[in-house]
């Protein structure tokens, strides 16, 4: 019986201080957004779930958001996961529905300002169901520096993890409750566009 797809969770609800403070997921790139262009470079029968403030996007997404809004990552990976779970249990009763969730479905974990991290999505999963006692594979950049928010996780073995508030707390201190490998990436696929320096280089990158 073939695996169902992963649900890929971005993570878009942030702002980022060293960028002015702006919404990093809007800026322009290549004629689009940040957001985007990892929405269009991600596997296309992959279902896409994106956290934060709703808006329209080239590729057809659910859209949550994190309690409270601007709660962090840990609050946005629980927004995501609670979707997933909402939109897998309808799947009981709508056979239309592209979201499975069995026992060890998997979900892909990505920031939004990380416009060219699709490409490492397919590795990491596949990383991932090689090794059955794993809870996540991580990717990992250039500097060997662990990169939670590129990840492909066990959805159940996530959700266990999460603290009961989830507001606030740390990205790490959910991942030292796993089980986890790492998979190195280069440092275009990790990049995030969290200064203008990032920006920057992401638009020389793709040549505007």
């Amino acid at each position: 019986m073939p695996r169902p797809q992963p649900v890929v969770i971005v993570l878009c609800g942030g702002t980022s201080r060293r960028l002015g403070g702006v919404d990093k997921t809007r800026e322009s790139l290549s004629g689009t957004t940040v957001l985007d262009y990892l929405l269009d470079d991600l596997p296309p029968g992959w279902p896409v779930v994106c956290v934060g403030e709703m808006r329209a996007t080239t590729r057809s997404v659910q859209w949550c958001r994190e309690s409270p809004a601007g709660g962090g990552p840990v609050a946005g990976i629980a927004a995501g996961l609670e979707l997933i779970r909402d939109l897998g249990a309808a799947t009981d009763h709508d056979a239309s529905s592209d979201i499975a969730m069995p026992g060890n479905a998997i979900c892909v974990v990505v920031g939004g300002d990380m416009p060219f991290a699709a490409t490492a999505l397919p590795t990491l999963v596949g990383a991932l169901n090689a090794q059955p006692g794993l809870d996540a594979v991580l990717a990992s950049d250039p500097d060997r520096r662990t990169q939670p928010l590129l990840a492909a996780y066990r959805c159940e073995a996530l959700r266990a993890a999460l603290p009961r508030e989830p507001r606030g707390a740390r990205l790490m201190a959910v991942i030292e409750n796993l089980l986890i490998d790492t998979s190195e990436c280069d440092s275009r696929t990790t990049l995030d566009v969290d200064t203008p320096e990032a920006l920057e280089e992401a638009r020389h990158i793709v040549g505007t």
